[in-house]
């Protein structure tokens, strides 16, 4: 998963004709530590599609900008237009995380 630190590279990641996922985290958050412990095979299922992830509080414009207002949450982007969004109340477990991946990645 690589790590957007700026939010020009944000905008140009969403841009993808192809669909992105970027996962929204903060270092001070325990379900984001938790969701990496269980995330890197399901992004190795889904490695057709690129992921990044980005710290809300690097990047506030991108969090504020998409209604990230917990984390972690996922969202996929194509042609910057946020095609959907998990919200961290539905992302607790890696079962959520597959349903919502299966349900929004043709």
């Amino acid at each position: 998963m690589k790590t957007i630190n700026q939010y020009d590279e944000f905008k140009e990641v969403t841009q993808s004709d192809e669909p992105v996922v970027i996962k929204f985290f903060a270092g001070w958050c325990p379900d984001c530590t938790r969701m990496d412990q269980w995330i890197d095979p399901i992004v190795q299922e889904y490695n057709n599609y690129d992921w990044y992830q980005i710290n809300r509080d690097d990047v506030p414009d991108a969090a504020t900008e998409n209604d990230v207002m917990g984390i972690p949450s996922l969202l996929i982007f194509k042609n910057n237009e946020k095609l959907a969004h998990l919200h961290s109340a539905n992302a607790k477990t890696p079962e959520d995380v597959k349903a919502f991946l299966a349900k929004n990645l043709k």
